[in-house]
C-alpha cells in the first residue's frame, strides 16, 4: 500500500530571502534522507509561508526492503587457532553480525582464504523511518540562527508546532518542548487552528482556513492580481522577479490594492522614487503605456479586502514620508558643486590601513590613464577617462547616497550632469560599480569600463598589500566579486591585461607621486593568481574540464583573456582525432625542455646540427615564433599542432642528451625556444587525453 506523509515545521515568521532556500533544503535533505534509508517514494511536494516550511510525500512504501548481505570476515589462519577451533576474533565478528560461528564459510580472495557469513537484514517500517525526520529538521543550516527560552538549540526563528502525519497517524517526535500532532494553524489573523484527520487534507484545509500553502499558486496569485489591476487602469507594472520572490514570501493571503503620492515628487529622479518604493517599501511600482513614471503603486497585504482603505493610507504616509526626505535631499545637494563634495573626501576613509577616499581617486585616475593608453583608447575617451576617475566618488557625500546608500553611482551621474560634466564622464561615474553581483550588468561604455577595472585593481592591490587577504568563505570587502568583475569586464571586451599591465600602474603611481605607503609590487603575482582563480572558478562553472582549465591557469601566460581563449581552442579541440598524439609530441617538447640548464640556454647555433630534423624542426619552430604576436589563440594553437610531424620526426632521428655537451645544449636550447611557444597555451602537461 502506498501512503501519504505529511510533515509541516511551524515557525514565527522568517526574513522572505530564507523561505524559499530553506524549502528546498528541507525538500532535498529529505530525499538524501530517504534514499539512505531505502524508502521509496514518488514525489516531494514543498509547501512554504513566512510562517511554515512542509512537505508531502506522496507513494511511500510500507517498508524498507528485507537485505541479505554476505558480509566477510578475518583472515581464515585468524579465525581458526592451531587446534582448529574458532578464535575470539571469529567469535567476536559472527556477534557482532546477529549470526553464529555455525553460519560461517570460506571463500578464497586473490589467494588467501578469509571468514564469509550470510547476513538477513529484515526492512524497518516506514513509520519507524520517518520518526528518523527529526534528525533532518535539527539539521537544517540558516544564515542565521537565534536561540530561545533556555534552550541551546539554534533554528532560523522559534518552532511553535511540528505536525507529523502518515496518511491519518501522528508519527511521534519531539524537539524541545514541541511534540508533533496533527494541528496546523491557519492564518495569523483571518484563520484558525485546524485539526487535520488525513495528510492529504493538508492544502484544502489551510487554504479554508486563508492560507494559500503552495509558493507558486501564492506567487500566480499574487502576479494575476497586479495584472489585472495594471489591465483596469491601463497602466504598464514590472514584476521585479526578486521584488515579486520577496512579496511572495511575505504573505499567505494575498491582497493586491494600489496606493498613490503627490505628483510634486516626480520631479526626484526616477531612480530615487523607484528606490523608495521597490528597495525600502516594496511596492511595484506603475508606468504610464510610454514608460513614464507615475504618481501611484501597487502593494499586497498579508490579508483580505477588509478596511483595505485604512492600509493603503497607511502605506501612502510612509512612502510621502520618505519621499519627503528624498526631495529635501535632493535639493540640498544641488547647493554644492562637484569640487565642493571632492574636496570633502580629503576626510573620508576608504580604509584607514590605505588611504582616505580623495587619495584613493588621486591612484585611480592614474591607473585608470595608464590602462587606458595601454587598452587603445583614443585621447578623447583617455580625457573624459582621467576626469572621471578625479571625482567618481563625490557623491558619496551627498545627503542623497547617505539616506538611500544604493544608489551610490547613480546620483553621482544624476549630479555630474547637473554640474554639466561631459554625459561619458556622467555614464562613468555610474558605471564604475559595475558589477554590483557576480553575474551584474557590465558597464557599457569603454570609458566606464576601464574606470570600473582601475578602481577595482586599486581595492585588490591596496587590501592585499594591507595584509587583508581573502581566505576561506572570509571576504569582507567583497574582493572575490571585484576580481570576478574585472575578468568579466576584460572578457567581454576582449582586453589583453596581464601582470606587466599592474606592475605599470603600479610604477606610474609611484611616479605621479600618489602611491600609497604600502608596498604594493610585493602583491603583484598574489594578486594576478587570484584574478585566474577567479577565472578558473569561470571556467568551471561553464563545465569546461579540470584538466583544461588547469593547464591555461598553471600555464605561464599571465594573460587572462589568453587564458580564457585557451580554454576554449583546447576545448574546441579536444576530441580532434589527431588531438591526442598532437598533444603528446608537444608535452614531450616541454618536459625533455625542463631538463636544460637555464644559465645554459643561449641562442640555437645552426652549425651544430648533424641530421636533417634538426635544421627542419629550427625552421619550423622559427616561422611560428616569427607569426606569433600576429596570430589568435585559435590560429596559433593550430601552428603548434602542425608541428606534430616534425617533432616526431626530430625525437625518432635526435638523442637529444648527446655526450657532447656543446651538442645537448644546444639542442636543450633549441626545444626550450619551442616549449616557450607551446606554454603560452598553457601547462599542457596537466591535460588527460586518451
Amino acid at each position: 500500500m502506498a501512503h501519504t506523509f505529511l510533515l509541516e515545521i511551524g515557525l514565527e515568521e522568517m526574513p522572505a530571502h530564507v523561505v524559499t532556500p530553506s524549502i528546498q533544503q528541507l525538500v532535498q535533505k529529505t530525499k538524501k534522507y530517504l534514499k539512505e534509508q531505502r524508502i521509496s517514494f514518488d514525489d516531494i511536494k514543498p509547501f512554504s509561508t513566512p510562517r511554515r516550511l512542509a512537505i508531502q510525500i506522496s507513494g511511500l512504501a510500507d517498508k524498507q526492503p528485507d537485505i541479505d548481505q554476505e558480509v566477510k570476515g578475518p583472515a581464515k589462519k585468524i579465525a581458526l587457532d592451531k587446534d582448529g577451533n574458532w578464535s575470539k576474533a571469529a567469535q567476536g565478528f559472527t556477534r557482532g553480525q546477529g549470526v553464529t560461528v555455525d553460519d560461517i564459510t570460506f571463500k578464497e580472495l586473490k589467494g588467501t582464504e578469509y571468514v564469509y557469513v550470510e547476513k538477513h537484514i529484515a526492512g524497518q517500517s516506514v513509520e519507524s523511518v520517518l520518526a528518523g525526520l527529526k534528525d533532518v529538521v535539527t539539521g537544517m543550516t540558516f544564515p542565521t540562527m537565534m536561540k530561545w527560552g533556555s534552550y541551546h538549540f539554534e533554528y532560523i526563528r522559534p518552532i511553535k508546532w511540528l505536525v507529523a502525519l502518515l496518511d491519518d497517524k501522528v508519527i511521534p517526535f519531539q524537539i524541545l518542548d514541541i511534540t508533533t500532532d496533527r494541528k496546523t494553524r491557519g492564518h495569523r489573523f483571518l484563520g484558525k487552528t485546524i485539526t487535520l484527520a488525513n495528510a492529504t487534507d493538508y492544502e484544502d484545509a489551510l487554504k479554508n482556513e486563508f492560507v494559500i500553502a503552495d509558493a507558486k499558486k501564492r506567487k500566480a496569485e499574487i502576479q494575476q492580481q497586479i495584472e489585472k489591476i495594471a489591465a483596469d487602469n491601463n497602466w504598464v507594472i514590472k514584476l521585479n522577479p526578486d521584488l515579486l520572490e520577496e512579496v511572495n514570501n511575505l504573505v499567505e493571503w494575498p491582497t493586491a490594492f494600489t496606493g498613490g503620492f503627490d505628483e510634486k515628487y516626480l520631479a526626484i529622479p526616477d531612480e530615487v522614487l523607484i528606490t523608495s518604493m521597490r528597495d525600502h517599501q516594496r511596492f511595484f511600482y506603475v508606468l504610464d503605456q510610454n514608460g513614464k513614471l507615475l504618481p501611484h503603486f501597487v502593494s499586497v497585504r498579508n490579508g483580505n479586502a477588509d478596511h483595505i482603505q485604512n492600509v493603503v493610507a497607511g502605506n501612502e504616509r510612509v512612502l510621502a514620508a520618505r519621499l519627503s526626505d528624498a526631495m529635501f535631499f535632493y535639493e540640498e545637494d544641488q547647493k554644492q558643486t562637484v569640487e565642493d563634495y571632492v574636496e570633502r573626501l580629503k576626510s573620508v576613509s576608504f580604509h584607514d590601513k590605505i588611504s582616505t577616499m580623495y587619495d584613493k581617486m588621486q591612484r585611480v585616475a592614474v591607473i585608470a590613464e595608464n590602462l587606458g593608453k595601454k587598452l587603445g583608447l583614443d585621447d578623447t575617451q583617455i580625457k573624459d577617462l582621467v576626469r572621471a576617475a578625479h571625482i567618481y566618488k563625490f557623491d558619496l557625500v551627498t545627503g542623497m547616497v547617505g539616506e538611500f546608500a544604493e544608489l551610490q553611482g547613480v546620483m553621482g551621474e544624476k549630479y555630474a550632469l547637473l554640474n554639466g560634466e561631459n554625459p561619458v564622464v556622467a555614464q562613468a561615474i555610474r558605471e564604475h560599480y559595475m558589477p554590483i553581483s557576480a553575474d551584474g550588468d557590465l558597464p557599457e561604455s569603454t570609458v566606464g569600463a576601464v574606470l570600473a577595472i582601475a578602481d577595482k585593481i586599486d581595492s585588490i592591490l591596496t587590501f592585499f598589500a594591507a595584509g587583508m587577504i581573502p581566505s576561506g568563505s572570509n571576504d569582507p570587502y567583497a574582493l572575490r566579486r571585484q576580481a570576478t568583475g574585472i575578468v568579466r569586464i576584460i572578457r567581454t571586451n576582449k582586453w589583453h591585461f596581464n601582470q606587466q599591465m599592474v606592475e605599470d600602474a603600479i610604477a606610474a603611481e609611484t611616479s605621479a607621486n600618489v602611491a600609497p605607503d604600502l608596498d604594493q609590487k610585493a602583491q603583484v603575482k598574489a594578486v594576478g593568481d587570484f584574478l585566474r582563480d577567479r577565472i578558473k572558478v569561470t571556467l568551471l562553472g561553464e563545465k569546461v574540464k579540470h584538466d583544461i582549465v588547469d593547464a591555461v591557469i598553471g600555464g605561464p601566460n599571465t594573460d587572462l583573456l589568453d587564458n580564457f581563449t585557451s580554454a576554449q581552442v583546447l576545448s574546441d579541440h579536444q576530441n580532434d582525432d589527431d588531438f591526442k598524439g598532437t598533444i603528446e609530441a608537444l608535452t614531450r617538447v616541454l618536459r625533455i625542455a625542463q631538463k636544460a640548464d637555464k644559465s645554459k640556454v643561449t641562442a640555437v647555433d645552426t652549425s651544430l646540427f648533424d641530421n636533417d630534423s634538426e635544421p627542419k624542426l629550427h625552421d619550423a619552430v622559427d616561422q611560428v615564433a616569427k607569426q606569433a604576436s600576429e596570430l589568435d589563440i585559435a590560429a596559433y594553437y593550430d601552428a603548434l599542432a602542425a608541428l606534430k610531424s616534425v617533432i616526431n620526426d626530430y625525437f625518432e632521428a635526435t638523442m637529444v642528451m648527446a655526450d657532447d655537451e656543446q651538442v645537448k645544449n644546444n639542442r636543450l636550447s633549441q626545444l626550450s625556444q619551442l616549449s616557450d611557444l607551446i606554454l603560452h597555451l598553457g601547462d599542457l602537461n596537466q591535460l588527460i587525453v586518451k
